[in-house]
């Protein structure tokens, strides 16, 4: 009987020691530098006393992955003792203090330029912060504070100034004319992460506008200056699926806005403005990317020159020109694909072939305005990336889109950081 049950405990005591589950002992950093360790232990999931998961680890690569500050992560597990293990992050940082120097030429022929500088791994806390001045015949600026893990790994706050200026061309019925248009805004944003995949963002926007006729046509239904004082609420709902892998982007991303904009003035009423902005990525054997994007966006149908959706070079469509309509519903797909035509340590060059398409409803029109050929815009073309693969954003990009539809222009655009 003795025997009996002392075999029992044996396969008992045994069976335990088998069935034990790998325990994660601590959790290090490697390689780097102004990425604080502190920071970067309380944004990844992982945990000493965690069950060891390599699901989890993933998620941690992806998340580390998407900071401004690193550029390329793995992990490793090595065994400490007994079942507990140490599991190691490896990291390759970005260069993440950024100058921003640009020159171009406005309509009038006069030269315009804007200097800005930004750290985007301030404190080495997954901080953005900077600012901007521009002169493009006018003054602006800009100030931008964005802290996403500032109180918790999942809680933080976004805070913004602008006072902008510029020239912008309203559209009536027999033409358009150009204003001096000025924005003086504050706005302060609650930044959530629910979790790996959904990110909300939510707040207030307290902001003036200021409109001064320059010259063009004139309406009695519009006044030569107005200001208006205005109040924005902002919801921002972003699913993002995506994996970087230096140049090259996998997965889905979703970001759904929806701004809520109150004035009291005889010109604008309350409206509503929401779009979304679907992402779909995919790598093409080892040096291709096909990159997607398509936006749909509605606001209150007012019949007012001062529809929010506009049809612009930088926004929405390469070559179109800038500012050359607007309306108050957009529909836009822009498909492109990247190949890397050369690599060579810190050095990618990628070349593009892309087309991007929309359609637009007109102020006051309705949803048939999108199926009217004057509406249409469909310009394909091809670009250039110089992509630098250790500073945060180092893409400076060229691209020449040529219009197939009625009534086309074509152009040359230039800018940092990838279209879309």
């Amino acid at each position: 009987m003795k025997k009996t049950i002392l075999l029992l405990l044996f396969f008992l005591i045994a069976s335990y020691g088998f069935a034990q589950d790998n325990i994660v002992y601590d959790v290090k950093f490697q390689g780097q530098k102004k990425n604080k360790v502190g920071f970067l232990k309380k944004y990844v999931s992982v945990r000493a006393g965690d069950v060891l998961d390599s699901l989890q680890l993933e998620q941690d690569v992806i998340l580390l992955k998407r900071l401004a500050g690193v550029s390329h992560a793995y992990y490793q597990v090595f065994l400490s003792h007994d079942n507990l293990y140490n599991v190691f992050f490896n990291i390759e940082e970005n260069f993440t203090l950024i100058p921003n120097v640009n020159v171009w030429t406005t309509t009038n022929e006069q030269v315009a330029y804007k200097v800005g500088l930004y750290d985007y791994n301030f404190l080495g806390r997954n901080i953005a912060f900077g600012g901007f001045y521009q002169n493009n015949g006018f003054d602006s600026y800009g100030i931008n504070l964005r802290a996403p893990n500032l109180f918790t790994r999942n809680f933080g706050v976004a805070i913004n100034h602008q006072n902008w200026t510029s020239e912008e061309p309203l559209f009536f019925d027999g033409g358009s004319a150009n204003y001096k248009y000025s924005n003086t805004s504050f706005e302060v944003l609650a930044l959530y992460q629910i979790n790996f995949k959904h990110r909300l963002q939510f707040g207030v926007n307290v902001f003036k506008e200021e409109y001064s006729y320059l010259n063009g046509i004139t309406s009695d239904a519009i006044p030569q200056s107005l200001a208006l004082d205005k109040q924005m609420l902002k919801f921002v709902y972003e699913y993002d699926n995506l994996n970087y892998d230096y140049q090259y982007v996998e997965g889905i991303k979703n970001t759904f806005y929806l701004q809520y904009v109150t004035t009291e003035n005889d010109f604008q009423d309350n409206f509503l403005i929401g779009w979304s902005d679907f992402l779909y990525f995919e790598r093409v054997g080892a040096k291709g990317n096909w990159a997607n994007r398509f936006r749909f966006g509605v606001a209150s149908n007012n019949a007012s020159p001062f529809a929010p959706f506009s049809v612009d070079n930088n926004l929405n469509i390469r070559g179109v020109g800038n500012i050359i309509d607007r309306g108050t519903a957009s529909m836009v797909l822009n498909s492109e694909y990247r190949y890397t035509l050369y690599e060579k340590g810190w050095f990618i060059l990628q070349g593009n072939g892309f087309v991007d398409a929309g359609t637009w409803r007109n102020p006051g029109g309705d949803f048939g305005d999108f199926v009217e050929s004057r509406n249409f815009r469909i310009y394909p073309g091809v670009g250039l990336r110089f992509i630098h693969k250790r500073i945060f954003n180092a893409i400076f990009r060229i691209d020449y889109g040529y219009g197939i539809t009625r009534k086309s222009s074509s152009g040359i655009v230039f800018g940092i950081g990838q279209y879309f």
